[in-house]
């Protein structure tokens, strides 16, 4: 297939639109990040970059946790109003129609419209550029019961999620694949 070459830029695509909450029960703020993932499996890391200019930036800098909510695709309108509006100016969580929830580790709050939040405790800042990396231990996972088959397992194509593509949200499709379905062998009958 032919390509055309253009200057490195961030065209890795798609990303999650992760809804990231902070501060307290008492004063919640949340804000829309698309730079995260996962850095480790054991012990369990995740990252998120956040522009040092945010008003999120020194609530999570100050208290060394966050909470990162996976978004489903009925939230689009709050994911984008969170991700555009400032927490200094305005209550976010009640803007957004959005409830804070009790996490069970941190001081920060879940969100309850969320079906799954990972609750995080910074390790390390990286400075590195117009974002500084939170590198942050994931302490806890909590999951929406609906999202959870009869078997305990994470069923998160139950959760209806979104993503973001270069300034454009949209629903995950249907399911292609499983890990290793190309290679596992063939059920005799």
């Amino acid at each position: 297939m032919e390509k055309t070459t253009w200057k490195g830029s961030v065209q890795l695509a798609p990303v999650p639109p992760v809804m990231v909450s902070c501060g307290t029960m008492d004063k919640p703020n949340v804000l829309t990040i698309a730079w995260t993932g996962v850095l480790n499996t054991q012990p369990p890391m995740t990252y998120i970059s956040v522009r040092p200019e945010r008003y999120s930036y020194n609530l999570i800098k100050e208290s060394g946790e966050f909470v990162i909510n996976l978004p489903t695709a009925a939230l689009v309108r709050s994911i984008d109003y969170v991700g555009v509006r400032s927490g200094a100016k305005e209550d976010k969580f009640k803007a957004a129609k959005l409830t804070a929830q009790k996490a069970s580790q941190l001081a920060a709050p879940m969100i309850s419209e969320s079906p799954l939040s990972l609750e995080c405790k910074v390790k390390q800042i990286i400075p590195l550029g117009t974002h500084d990396m939170f590198i942050a231990d994931i302490v806890a996972v909590n999951a929406a019961n609906d999202i959870i088959d009869k078997d305990g397992k994470l069923d998160l194509s139950k959760a209806n999620l979104c993503t973001y593509v270069h300034g454009e949200y949209f629903a995950l499709g249907d399911k292609i694949g499983s890990f290793g379905f190309s290679v596992r062998k063939k059920k005799k009958r």
